[in-house]
């Protein structure tokens, strides 16, 4: 299996399927091509919370903001699991998540590729990556060392990307995170832990100074009203019941956000 994310909306992806079916039969999956354009960060918080759903497969990442400069061009090995794409942080925060639910906790290894002259300096999801995640799959993970043109270099010599962390009082009732990414239907995802409001459920806590109710479902609260819920990913959301969250708290990624229990 190889599975395609991308930046690209309409008919790039289906150039770089071509390109790897020119050269094996793997089963395409996507997974997404309407991330956030250029965002690196958005990128890696969106495939750590889905990749590590797959069963072992060579993962195809581009989101490049980068494309034509002298950013690498790397593979990542976890395991089964195989990362391709572009030196900028997008593919180690998958990759350590899908490490740390394998056994033993697998380690992270890394490959530079060798890019000779692409035919363009503005498409290497086609010309570079596409061609490598289909060299990976025909190889295998367990020999990646077999292909000329991946050359064995320190992870931690790749660009990296970690997420913030937030800020949590040690009574436990006030906490200072950011939102990381704001999802297609509004809600914000913020980095503070769910833990933070899970025991409060059913009461309130402040929002930036706002009082707002605690669910642990979006129907906890009338059609159009704002909450505080904790999202499938472990870490609280500011929502709305059938409505943006953005737009009702005025959040955007990267804003932050001050939180309080009583």
């Amino acid at each position: 299996m190889i599975t395609l994310a991308s930046d690209f909306g309409l008919a790039y992806p289906a150039a770089m399927k071509g390109v790897v079916l020119s050269r094996t039969d793997a089963r395409l999956v996507d997974v997404a091509h309407d991330l956030p354009r250029q965002d690196v960060r958005a990128a890696a918080f969106w495939l750590r919370e889905t990749l590590p759903y797959f069963p072992p497969a060579v993962h195809l990442v581009v989101v490049d903001p980068g494309v034509g400069t002298d950013r690498r061009a790397v593979v990542l090995r976890v395991g089964d699991h195989v990362f391709v794409g572009p030196d900028n942080g997008v593919l180690r925060p998958p990759a350590r998540r899908v490490a740390s639910e394998l056994a033993d906790d697998a380690p992270v290894e890394a490959y530079e590729i060798d890019v000779p002259n692409p035919a363009s300096t503005t498409f290497h999801g086609r010309d570079v990556f596409a061609p490598a995640a289909a060299d990976a799959h025909v190889a295998g993970a367990s020999a990646l060392e077999s292909v000329d043109r991946f050359e064995p270099v320190p992870v931690d010599s790749l660009a990296e990307r970690r997420f913030p962390e937030a800020t949590v009082s040690a009574d436990g009732r006030e906490a200072t995170g950011e939102v990381l990414v704001v999802d297609d239907f509004g809600n914000c995802i913020t980095n503070v832990p769910g833990a933070f409001v899970r025991e409060a459920a059913g009461d309130r806590a402040t929002v930036n100074g706002e009082s707002v109710p605690v669910g642990r479902t979006f129907e906890a609260v009338p059609r159009g009203a704002k909450l505080l819920t904790v999202g499938s990913h472990g870490n609280v959301e500011c929502d709305v019941n059938r409505g943006r969250g953005d737009e009702a708290f005025g959040l955007a990624p990267g804003d932050r956000v001050e939180l309080r229990v009583d």
